[in-house]
């Protein structure tokens, strides 16, 4: 499979990488929230607790979804390593540019998406 020429991959990998950093970033210094909640009820009462466990839920659903981004751009960089991105996972074909603008992560192309 050849490169692309309709792409600059070097912008892609550098935003892609950016992104990665971001999340890593984002991730350590939300680690408190998503800590287990203390239940002493001579520390806090217990609104304040269902409050905390409340906003570590939250915290840690976010983080989830963090987690899954940070996949799909560790699988997408693993394509532009391989010489593989732009090109759908399932047939093969090129993926629209457009499609790559405004998710770069994504593996299919529409059809194989559906």
């Amino acid at each position: 499979m050849s490169t692309r020429s309709d792409l600059d991959l070097k912008a892609i990998k550098a935003a892609l990488e950016r992104e990665q950093a971001e999340l890593s970033d984002i991730s350590a210094a939300g680690a408190d929230e998503r800590r287990p909640v203390e239940l002493d009820q001579q520390s806090v009462g217990r609104l304040s607790r269902m409050d905390a466990m409340q906003v570590q839920a939250m915290a840690q659903a976010t983080e989830s979804r963090r987690q899954v981004r940070a996949q799909r751009i560790k699988a997408a960089l693993a394509r532009l390593e391989a010489g593989e991105y732009g090109y759908c996972v399932e047939c093969g074909y090129d993926i629209p540019t457009a499609r790559l603008e405004i998710d770069p992560t994504t593996p299919r192309c529409v059809d194989c998406t559906t």
